[in-house]
């Protein structure tokens, strides 16, 4: 039996682990926190809905990807794009606080460094919105990588079939 994508994101919801993050400068400490522990279910827990939902799509259909062509790579093959590139930072650190296209969103820098290879550090933005759910707390909406890209349209592009020629 296969849960629903939508099952997963209320599981998010109800998790223990949902404690608030008073200001947007917390989230960013917890984000780089989780990124050089390289577990990011603590930041999995703090998504908006429309995040979780497209997370929990994308993970639906890389598992069935895994299933379909087992012999191959799939599109999240390297995990969830929680930054703009895969190689292991050893370096994190909350850059500024930026407002954000909207109103209700606030951008948090996570500045990414690398000791042996500093030519190679990069800025990404949290995307970050008040909580619906968790009034005085913060949720991960988007992340803005550094290509102009986003975690959304990495997601939706990653199960685009590739195009013919």
């Amino acid at each position: 039996m296969k849960a629903s994508p939508l099952v997963f994101v209320f599981c998010l919801a109800s998790t223990p682990a949902w404690a608030a993050v008073p200001t947007p400068a917390d989230f960013g400490k917890l984000f780089c926190e989780a990124s050089l522990a390289d577990d990011m279910s603590i930041i999995e827990d703090k998504l908006t809905p429309g995040l979780g939902l497209v997370v929990a799509e994308a993970v639906a259909k890389n598992t069935q990807a895994e299933v379909s062509f087992p012999d191959e790579k799939p599109p999240l093959g390297d995990g969830l794009p929680w930054r703009s590139y895969q190689d292991f930072a050893d370096g994190c650190e909350l850059g500024e606080i930026l407002k954000g296209k909207t109103d209700d969103q606030t951008l948090v820098e996570i500045r990414y460094s690398f000791k042996d290879y500093p030519d190679a550090n990069y800025t990404d933005r949290l995307v970050l919105v008040p909580s619906i759910t968790e009034p005085g707390s913060w949720e991960l909406d988007d992340i803005k990588l550094v290509d102009d890209g986003t975690m959304r349209s990495y997601l939706a592009e990653a199960f685009q079939p590739a195009p013919t020629n």
